[in-house]
């Protein structure tokens, strides 16, 4: 009876603390340690694909017709580890974003404790991704120079629901596909349990995201939300077009223009990165975030 008389914002601050706690207890009941629950020490078998085949960039083209086995195992697995490379470059700034938020929080409050939580969860993730495409036998793919600059200013520049609905973006798009990957027993059993540990992991990031994207726009006039729909948008662009890198067709023996002209032109493929985020855009347009200049970018991005 008690929380009848509070103020609206301070209930709303309970509700908020509340979710926190089931978050931090969820996050104790069921986390992995990558160290031991990966296993790094069997060889990487080459008869196993890196991520199911039908989300390779080239499945259904005429190319990837064209590739022997081998080779559509070898593209599989260096395309995982580009998505794996661009994950922790996204991490990396997640990281730093969500630090600069809660600088100057109370470190009693329940909010302040999940989010150092959240981020000891990239910390362990990056270091998995790194290992995984490793194991791959991948390099250490980047963005273009151009991407990581930009990933620099917005990194710096970013707060509130821009912040939090771009680590949404990023994190909704990885996780149906590796819900896909997971599953799949083409796929080498030890990117299926990194997968399915970031899977888990992540459920808990992706709703962390929501409730503050919503928290911050609860107040927020038509001119800012219209400037961070933009922002946002401008954000998912890149993360979206960045996850596979160019290289990855001539490290996988390829020729490179033509599978990038291929790729480039897979309707397979542009229809699964749509389907993957089908609930994504439901949120943001649930937000009023899908203005005409960010539904142009989703669009351009093969999002929607």
């Amino acid at each position: 009876m008690a929380s009848s008389t509070l103020r609206p914002e301070d209930q709303d601050r309970l509700d908020e603390q509340d979710v926190a706690r089931r978050l931090l207890d969820s996050s104790a009941k069921l986390s992995y340690d990558p160290v031991t629950e990966v296993d790094w020490d069997t060889p990487l078998d080459k008869d196993f694909h890196g991520a199911s085949p039908e989300w390779s960039t080239l499945y259904g083209t005429a190319y990837w017709s064209e590739l022997t086995d081998a080779q559509r195992k070898e593209l599989t697995r260096q395309e995982a580890a580009s998505v794996a490379s661009t994950g922790i470059w996204f991490e990396m700034i997640l990281q730093q974003m969500v630090l600069r938020d809660i600088y100057t929080t109370d470190a009693t409050d329940p909010r302040f404790q999940w989010a150092l939580t959240e981020i000891a969860d990239e910390c362990r993730h990056s270091i998995m991704f790194a290992r995984g495409a490793a194991k791959l036998g991948a390099p250490a793919y980047r963005p273009r120079r151009a991407v990581v600059e930009l990933g620099r200013a917005f990194k710096t520049l970013a707060f509130g629901e821009a912040a939090y609905a771009a680590i949404l973006v990023a994190e909704e798009v990885l996780d149906v596909m590796q819900r896909d990957w997971m599953r799949d027993e083409r796929v080498a059993p030890f990117v299926r349990t990194i997968n399915n540990i970031h899977v888990v992991e992540e459920s808990r990031h992706m709703k962390f995201a929501r409730d503050e994207t919503r928290k911050r726009l609860r107040n927020a006039g038509p001119l800012r939300r219209q400037l961070n729909a933009f922002v946002i948008a401008v954000a998912s662009y890149f993360i979206v077009t960045s996850m596979v890198n160019r290289q990855v067709y001539e490290n996988a023996g390829l020729d490179t223009r033509r599978a990038v002209t291929e790729a480039g032109a897979n309707e397979h493929h542009k229809s699964l990165m749509r389907s993957s985020c089908s609930g994504l855009m439901e949120f943001l347009a649930s937000a009023r975030l899908l203005t005409r200049p960010a539904l142009a970018l989703y669009k351009r991005a093969n999002l929607i």
